[in-house]
């Protein structure tokens, strides 16, 4: 198969089998009985982020460490400065002070522990990756034990459910919903990881590169679509909490449970520069979140600037 269709059937497929799991997961659990706010949280949350999952197992599998961690790195920094920015060009976010002062700054903390665990250890072992795990593990109960009693994002967390209605209704639709979804994940990954490696060989470039730039943005589409989704419906506000849930999933549970399957060596060309867009990427979500309670759409356009020139700046 020609490279560049792999990677384009690769992408097709992740974006389809990411929405297919999440509505087959829904399904399943409101046919379960469990809250809105449950599903939101921990299968909405872990459902868009299940691309980057497979992806980045996939190319540890594969020996690619720079596949594996800059397709997370690379996606965190698209979730903001790429997809946030679309979205508030389209239209402006208003966001509540509270959730920004809990999601918000555990991205940002989230961001600079993995940086320096990068700077530091020069890789990831399965102790680590455990560690990163029981973290995710503890800040989800904590965020759905807060929601419960009427926490100010609870609302959100159901909004980012809807966004992937209609789900099936049937246990008969949702099973098959899911479990298609999750084999189109597996294929599409496998077609993205071995075509972009390949790719990153012909053209004369890193893998690590390639991770960061085509990798990431399009295990990213699933978040695209849902938060242009909601944008679209008038639930602008459900963008930022499904970014900044999307960060914190793939830093503490894509990187942790990678490790756990495989132990990564960090990459010689993620360097200083990269750890810093990454952790000021989440810095400037914080920012522009709380000054005037509203992200604009001249924040957007500086969002989108960046992305465009750290773009530039990995390929020359």
């Amino acid at each position: 198969m020609d490279i560049g269709l792999q990677i384009a059937a690769g992408l097709v497929l992740l974006a389809l089998g990411g929405e297919g799991l999440i509505r087959g997961a829904v399904g399943l659990a409101r046919r379960f009985g469990l809250s809105e706010l449950l599903i939101g949280l921990v299968l909405v949350g872990f459902g868009t982020s299940a691309p980057e999952l497979i992806t980045s197992i996939d190319a540890a599998l594969a020996g690619s460490p720079g596949v594996a961690i800059g397709n997370v790195l690379g996606s965190n920094v698209s979730n903001v400065l790429l997809i946030l920015a679309i979205v508030v060009m389209i239209r402006p976010i208003a966001v509540d002070r509270a959730a920004v002062g809990r999601d918000g700054a555990m991205v940002v903390a989230v961001s600079m522990l993995i940086a320096g665990l990068g700077l530091v250890l020069g890789g990831l072992d399965r102790p680590t990756g455990a560690v990163l795990v029981a973290i995710l593990a503890a800040y989800v109960a904590f965020v759905w034990l807060q929601e419960r009693k009427g926490g100010a994002a609870a609302a959100v967390h159901v909004g980012e459910v809807q966004t992937h209605d209609p789900a099936p209704q049937s246990l008969w639709l949702s099973a098959p919903f899911a479990l298609g979804g999750l084999g189109l994940l597996l294929y599409g990954a496998d077609l993205l990881v071995t075509g972009s490696i390949a790719a990153a060989r012909l053209a004369g470039v890193s893998e690590t590169t390639i991770g960061l730039t085509v990798v990431a943005l399009g295990t990213s589409l699933p978040e695209l679509v849902a938060t242009l989704a909601a944008a679209l419906k008038g639930r602008a506000d459900v963008a930022f909490g499904s970014i900044a849930g999307s960060n914190v999933y793939n830093l503490l549970g894509i990187l942790g449970m990678t490790a756990l399957v495989r132990p990564l060596a960090m990459p010689a060309d993620i360097g200083l520069a990269d750890w810093s867009v990454l952790v000021g990427s989440a810095v400037l979500l914080v920012v522009f979140a709380v000054t005037g309670r509203r992200i604009s759409r001249l924040e957007g356009a500086v969002l989108a600037a960046l992305y465009l020139a750290y773009m530039a700046y990995r390929v020359l």
